[in-house]
Protein backbone atom coordinates (compact mmCIF):
# COMPACT_ATOMS: atom_id res chain seq x y z
CA UNK A 1 0.00 0.00 0.00
CA UNK A 2 1.53 3.31 -1.13
CA UNK A 3 0.51 6.66 0.30
CA UNK A 4 1.84 10.16 -0.05
CA UNK A 5 0.97 12.57 2.74
CA UNK A 6 1.35 16.33 2.54
CA UNK A 7 2.88 18.12 5.55
CA UNK A 8 0.71 17.77 8.65
CA UNK A 9 -2.18 20.21 8.53
CA UNK A 10 -5.64 19.49 9.90
CA UNK A 11 -7.24 21.12 6.82
CA UNK A 12 -5.17 19.18 4.27
CA UNK A 13 -6.71 16.11 2.65
CA UNK A 14 -4.86 12.83 2.77
CA UNK A 15 -3.31 11.98 -0.59
CA UNK A 16 -3.67 8.35 -1.57
CA UNK A 17 -1.96 7.10 -4.72
CA UNK A 18 -2.70 3.37 -4.49
CA UNK A 19 -6.11 2.29 -5.92
CA UNK A 20 -6.40 -0.60 -3.46
CA UNK A 21 -5.76 1.73 -0.52
CA UNK A 22 -8.45 4.25 -1.53
CA UNK A 23 -10.89 1.46 -2.26
CA UNK A 24 -10.32 -0.04 1.20
CA UNK A 25 -10.79 3.37 2.84
CA UNK A 26 -14.05 4.05 0.99
CA UNK A 27 -15.40 0.55 1.62
CA UNK A 28 -14.62 0.91 5.34
CA UNK A 29 -16.30 4.32 5.51
CA UNK A 30 -19.45 3.04 3.85
CA UNK A 31 -19.49 -0.06 6.05
CA UNK A 32 -19.48 2.31 9.03
CA UNK A 33 -22.62 3.95 7.67
CA UNK A 34 -20.94 6.99 6.16
CA UNK A 35 -22.13 8.34 2.79
CA UNK A 36 -19.20 8.94 0.42
CA UNK A 37 -19.15 11.42 -2.44
CA UNK A 38 -16.66 11.36 -5.30
CA UNK A 39 -15.49 14.18 -7.60
CA UNK A 40 -13.36 12.97 -10.55
CA UNK A 41 -11.04 15.70 -11.94
CA UNK A 42 -7.85 16.19 -13.92
CA UNK A 43 -6.54 18.76 -11.45
CA UNK A 44 -5.70 22.41 -12.17
CA UNK A 45 -8.67 23.07 -9.94
CA UNK A 46 -10.72 26.26 -9.87
CA UNK A 47 -13.91 27.52 -8.24
CA UNK A 48 -16.00 25.24 -10.44
CA UNK A 49 -14.29 22.17 -9.02
CA UNK A 50 -14.53 23.65 -5.53
CA UNK A 51 -18.29 23.96 -6.00
CA UNK A 52 -18.51 20.25 -6.81
CA UNK A 53 -16.53 19.37 -3.68
CA UNK A 54 -18.71 21.73 -1.63
CA UNK A 55 -21.90 20.17 -2.98
CA UNK A 56 -20.56 16.71 -2.20
CA UNK A 57 -19.64 17.88 1.28
CA UNK A 58 -23.17 19.08 2.00
CA UNK A 59 -24.71 15.80 0.85
CA UNK A 60 -22.12 13.28 2.07
CA UNK A 61 -20.13 12.47 5.19
CA UNK A 62 -16.82 11.99 3.37
CA UNK A 63 -15.57 13.30 0.02
CA UNK A 64 -12.94 11.90 -2.34
CA UNK A 65 -11.54 14.00 -5.18
CA UNK A 66 -9.41 12.28 -7.81
CA UNK A 67 -6.67 14.16 -9.64
CA UNK A 68 -5.48 12.28 -12.71
CA UNK A 69 -4.59 13.71 -16.11
CA UNK A 70 -5.96 10.88 -18.21
CA UNK A 71 -3.79 10.22 -21.28
CA UNK A 72 -6.38 8.16 -23.14
CA UNK A 73 -8.84 11.04 -23.60
CA UNK A 74 -6.31 13.28 -25.34
CA UNK A 75 -5.84 12.99 -29.09
CA UNK A 76 -2.72 13.53 -31.16
CA UNK A 77 -1.65 17.18 -31.06
CA UNK A 78 -3.83 18.00 -28.04
CA UNK A 79 -2.58 19.50 -24.78
CA UNK A 80 -1.77 16.43 -22.65
CA UNK A 81 1.87 17.43 -22.11
CA UNK A 82 1.13 21.04 -21.19
CA UNK A 83 -2.05 20.44 -19.20
CA UNK A 84 -1.49 22.20 -15.82
CA UNK A 85 -0.36 19.96 -12.98
CA UNK A 86 -0.25 21.58 -9.53
CA UNK A 87 -1.13 19.01 -6.90
CA UNK A 88 -0.08 21.02 -3.85
CA UNK A 89 -2.21 24.02 -4.87
CA UNK A 90 -5.13 21.75 -5.65
CA UNK A 91 -4.94 20.11 -2.24
CA UNK A 92 -4.93 23.47 -0.49
CA UNK A 93 -8.09 24.45 -2.37
CA UNK A 94 -9.75 21.15 -1.48
CA UNK A 95 -8.75 21.53 2.15
CA UNK A 96 -11.00 24.59 2.36
CA UNK A 97 -13.90 22.38 1.22
CA UNK A 98 -13.30 19.72 3.86
CA UNK A 99 -12.30 16.99 1.39
CA UNK A 100 -11.09 13.91 3.25
CA UNK A 101 -9.09 12.12 0.53
CA UNK A 102 -7.36 13.12 -2.69
CA UNK A 103 -6.84 10.12 -4.94
CA UNK A 104 -3.81 10.92 -7.12
CA UNK A 105 -2.80 7.68 -8.84
CA UNK A 106 0.14 7.09 -11.14
CA UNK A 107 -0.76 6.22 -14.71
CA UNK A 108 0.60 2.68 -14.40
CA UNK A 109 -1.90 1.90 -11.64
CA UNK A 110 -4.86 3.01 -13.77
CA UNK A 111 -3.46 1.49 -16.97
CA UNK A 112 -1.30 -1.45 -15.81
CA UNK A 113 1.42 -2.80 -18.11
CA UNK A 114 -0.14 -4.72 -20.97
CA UNK A 115 -3.64 -3.30 -20.42
CA UNK A 116 -5.83 -4.09 -23.42
CA UNK A 117 -9.38 -3.15 -22.42
CA UNK A 118 -11.33 -0.05 -23.41
CA UNK A 119 -15.00 0.89 -23.11
CA UNK A 120 -16.54 1.74 -26.47
CA UNK A 121 -19.39 4.23 -26.31
CA UNK A 122 -21.96 5.15 -28.93
CA UNK A 123 -25.29 6.97 -28.90
CA UNK A 124 -24.75 10.37 -27.24
CA UNK A 125 -20.97 10.05 -27.77
CA UNK A 126 -21.28 9.99 -31.56
CA UNK A 127 -21.64 13.68 -32.36
CA UNK A 128 -19.96 16.97 -31.40
CA UNK A 129 -16.93 16.20 -29.19
CA UNK A 130 -17.03 12.56 -30.23
CA UNK A 131 -16.82 13.53 -33.91
CA UNK A 132 -14.21 16.25 -33.51
CA UNK A 133 -12.04 14.29 -31.04
CA UNK A 134 -12.04 10.63 -32.16
CA UNK A 135 -11.42 8.29 -29.24
CA UNK A 136 -12.04 11.00 -26.65
CA UNK A 137 -15.14 9.49 -25.09
CA UNK A 138 -13.67 6.00 -25.22
CA UNK A 139 -10.89 7.37 -23.01
CA UNK A 140 -13.35 9.21 -20.76
CA UNK A 141 -15.60 6.18 -20.28
CA UNK A 142 -12.65 3.88 -19.64
CA UNK A 143 -11.01 6.07 -17.02
CA UNK A 144 -14.29 6.95 -15.28
CA UNK A 145 -15.19 3.27 -15.02
CA UNK A 146 -11.75 2.47 -13.60
CA UNK A 147 -11.98 5.35 -11.15
CA UNK A 148 -15.43 4.16 -10.04
CA UNK A 149 -13.91 0.73 -9.35
CA UNK A 150 -11.15 2.30 -7.26
CA UNK A 151 -13.52 4.71 -5.49
CA UNK A 152 -16.79 2.82 -4.88
CA UNK A 153 -18.62 5.88 -3.60
CA UNK A 154 -22.36 6.39 -3.16
CA UNK A 155 -22.52 9.24 -5.68
CA UNK A 156 -20.20 11.00 -8.14
CA UNK A 157 -20.40 14.71 -8.96
CA UNK A 158 -19.82 16.24 -12.40
CA UNK A 159 -20.13 19.78 -13.71
CA UNK A 160 -22.77 20.67 -16.29
CA UNK A 161 -20.21 22.61 -18.38
CA UNK A 162 -19.16 19.32 -19.97
CA UNK A 163 -22.75 18.45 -20.85
CA UNK A 164 -21.98 15.79 -23.43
CA UNK A 165 -19.58 14.11 -21.04
CA UNK A 166 -22.24 13.96 -18.33
CA UNK A 167 -24.68 12.36 -20.77
CA UNK A 168 -22.10 9.78 -21.87
CA UNK A 169 -21.18 8.92 -18.28
CA UNK A 170 -24.82 8.53 -17.24
CA UNK A 171 -25.44 6.30 -20.25
CA UNK A 172 -22.42 4.14 -19.36
CA UNK A 173 -23.47 3.84 -15.71
CA UNK A 174 -26.97 2.76 -16.72
CA UNK A 175 -25.81 0.39 -19.46
CA UNK A 176 -23.22 -1.35 -17.27
CA UNK A 177 -25.35 -1.31 -14.12
CA UNK A 178 -22.66 0.44 -12.10
CA UNK A 179 -23.75 0.91 -8.45
CA UNK A 180 -23.17 4.65 -8.15
CA UNK A 181 -25.39 7.70 -8.38
CA UNK A 182 -24.56 10.59 -10.72
CA UNK A 183 -25.19 14.21 -9.68
CA UNK A 184 -24.83 17.02 -12.23
CA UNK A 185 -24.04 20.43 -10.75
CA UNK A 186 -24.44 23.91 -12.29
CA UNK A 187 -21.71 25.55 -14.35
CA UNK A 188 -19.73 28.18 -12.43
CA UNK A 189 -18.97 31.33 -14.43
CA UNK A 190 -16.84 34.44 -14.35
CA UNK A 191 -18.73 37.73 -13.81
CA UNK A 192 -18.90 38.27 -17.59
CA UNK A 193 -20.35 34.80 -18.11
CA UNK A 194 -17.32 32.84 -19.32
CA UNK A 195 -17.55 29.29 -17.97
CA UNK A 196 -14.69 28.41 -15.64
CA UNK A 197 -12.26 25.98 -17.22
CA UNK A 198 -8.71 24.92 -16.49
CA UNK A 199 -7.91 25.76 -20.11
CA UNK A 200 -8.89 29.42 -19.63
CA UNK A 201 -5.35 29.88 -18.30
CA UNK A 202 -4.07 29.39 -21.86
CA UNK A 203 -5.89 32.49 -23.14
CA UNK A 204 -4.04 35.73 -23.83
CA UNK A 205 -5.67 38.92 -22.48
CA UNK A 206 -7.14 39.65 -25.93
CA UNK A 207 -8.39 36.08 -26.33
CA UNK A 208 -9.93 36.22 -22.87
CA UNK A 209 -12.06 39.18 -23.97
CA UNK A 210 -13.12 37.35 -27.13
CA UNK A 211 -13.96 34.14 -25.27
CA UNK A 212 -17.12 35.61 -23.75
CA UNK A 213 -18.64 35.21 -27.22
CA UNK A 214 -19.50 31.61 -26.37
CA UNK A 215 -21.65 32.72 -23.44
CA UNK A 216 -23.15 35.53 -25.49
CA UNK A 217 -24.25 33.02 -28.12
CA UNK A 218 -26.03 30.98 -25.46
CA UNK A 219 -27.88 34.04 -24.17
CA UNK A 220 -28.98 34.75 -27.74
CA UNK A 221 -30.18 31.16 -28.05
CA UNK A 222 -32.15 31.38 -24.82
CA UNK A 223 -33.88 34.61 -25.82
CA UNK A 224 -34.81 33.40 -29.30
CA UNK A 225 -35.96 30.07 -27.88
CA UNK A 226 -38.32 31.90 -25.53
CA UNK A 227 -39.55 33.96 -28.48
CA UNK A 228 -40.58 30.75 -30.27
CA UNK A 229 -38.06 31.19 -33.10
CA UNK A 230 -37.35 28.09 -35.22
CA UNK A 231 -34.31 25.97 -34.39
CA UNK A 232 -32.42 26.73 -37.61
CA UNK A 233 -32.79 30.48 -37.03
CA UNK A 234 -31.53 30.14 -33.46
CA UNK A 235 -28.52 28.11 -34.56
CA UNK A 236 -27.70 30.71 -37.22
CA UNK A 237 -27.84 33.48 -34.59
CA UNK A 238 -25.60 31.47 -32.28
CA UNK A 239 -23.02 31.04 -35.02
CA UNK A 240 -23.15 34.75 -35.82
CA UNK A 241 -22.57 35.73 -32.16
CA UNK A 242 -19.54 33.46 -31.93
CA UNK A 243 -18.02 34.55 -35.21
CA UNK A 244 -18.58 38.22 -34.30
CA UNK A 245 -15.97 37.67 -31.57
CA UNK A 246 -13.62 36.09 -34.12
CA UNK A 247 -13.83 32.69 -32.46
CA UNK A 248 -13.18 29.81 -34.87
CA UNK A 249 -16.42 27.89 -34.67
CA UNK A 250 -16.52 24.13 -34.20
CA UNK A 251 -20.26 23.85 -33.66
CA UNK A 252 -23.34 25.67 -32.41
CA UNK A 253 -26.43 23.50 -32.12
CA UNK A 254 -29.74 22.97 -30.34
CA UNK A 255 -30.38 19.29 -29.63
CA UNK A 256 -32.23 16.90 -27.37
CA UNK A 257 -30.57 17.14 -23.91
CA UNK A 258 -30.49 13.34 -23.41
CA UNK A 259 -29.87 11.81 -26.83
CA UNK A 260 -27.98 14.85 -28.22
CA UNK A 261 -29.76 14.18 -31.51
CA UNK A 262 -31.78 16.80 -33.44
CA UNK A 263 -34.98 17.78 -31.69
CA UNK A 264 -37.96 15.54 -32.44
CA UNK A 265 -40.32 18.07 -30.87
CA UNK A 266 -39.63 21.71 -31.68
CA UNK A 267 -40.81 22.77 -28.21
CA UNK A 268 -38.05 20.95 -26.40
CA UNK A 269 -36.66 20.77 -23.80
CA UNK A 270 -33.32 21.38 -25.50
CA UNK A 271 -29.68 22.04 -24.80
CA UNK A 272 -27.66 24.64 -26.70
CA UNK A 273 -24.11 23.40 -27.30
CA UNK A 274 -21.20 25.52 -28.52
CA UNK A 275 -17.50 24.98 -29.09
CA UNK A 276 -14.80 27.13 -30.64
CA UNK A 277 -11.10 27.94 -30.74
CA UNK A 278 -9.05 30.99 -29.83
CA UNK A 279 -5.45 30.57 -30.87
CA UNK A 280 -4.40 27.14 -29.62
CA UNK A 281 -7.16 27.01 -26.97
CA UNK A 282 -10.41 25.14 -27.46
CA UNK A 283 -13.42 25.98 -25.26
CA UNK A 284 -16.91 24.51 -24.90
CA UNK A 285 -20.08 25.66 -23.18
CA UNK A 286 -23.81 24.94 -23.09
CA UNK A 287 -27.16 26.11 -21.78
CA UNK A 288 -30.17 23.97 -20.90
CA UNK A 289 -33.44 25.34 -22.32
CA UNK A 290 -36.76 24.50 -20.71
CA UNK A 291 -39.63 23.20 -22.81
CA UNK A 292 -41.58 26.00 -24.41
CA UNK A 293 -45.34 26.05 -24.78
Amino acid sequence: MTREILPADPSTPEIVSDPQAIRAAVVAARAAGRRVGFVPTMGALHAGHASLAARAGTECDDVVVSIFVNPTQFGAGEDFDRYPRRLADDCRLLGHEGVRWVFAPESRTIYPPGDATRILVDGPARRFEGLIRPGHFEGVATVVCRLFNAVPADVAYFGAKDWQQTVVVRRMVEDLGLPIGISICPTIREPDGLALSSRNAYLSPAERQQAVGLHESLLVAEQLWRNQEPVDSIEAAMRAAIEARQIRLDYAALVDPVSLEPLDVAGGPAVALVAGRLGSTRLIDNRLLAARG
